[in-house]
């Protein structure tokens, strides 16, 4: 067993290591901001619905959705309630009945299965 008498081994130690990890970790960082503005500028090229149209337009210009998901919230006037539809590329959010974001199904969006939420 190794005593030190002073902290700086200690120190000395967390320094090397966060010298090793800071890369890593910047790293990571940048390729996730890589993928998040793919992701943007992948959203921005396509004709996803737009924030303020009704359940009734988007139905009316993209159809059936593949599933309607149960809504969440709408417990209180803070909370309201949260409607999904699922497309084949892409989900609807609404609040109440009007969109208010439209996200494409992708891995790195981390909604590919957006039923499992709960």
């Amino acid at each position: 067993m190794v005593k030190f008498t002073s902290s700086l081994p200690l120190i000395v130690m967390l320094a090397v290591t966060a010298g090793f990890a800071a890369p890593q970790v910047a790293q990571a960082r940048q390729h996730g901001d890589n993928l998040l503005i793919h992701r943007v500028q992948q959203e921005r090229g396509m004709n996803l619905p737009s924030r303020g149209m009704s359940m009734g337009q988007v139905e009316k210009t993209w159809g059936t959705p593949q599933r309607k998901l149960s809504p969440r919230g709408g417990d209180t006037s803070k909370h309201p309630q949260i409607n999904r539809w699922e497309y084949a590329n892409f989900i609807v959010y609404f609040e109440h009945s009007h969109v208010i974001h439209s996200v494409l199904n992708t891995p790195a969006g981390n909604n590919t299965n957006p039923a499992s939420v709960n």
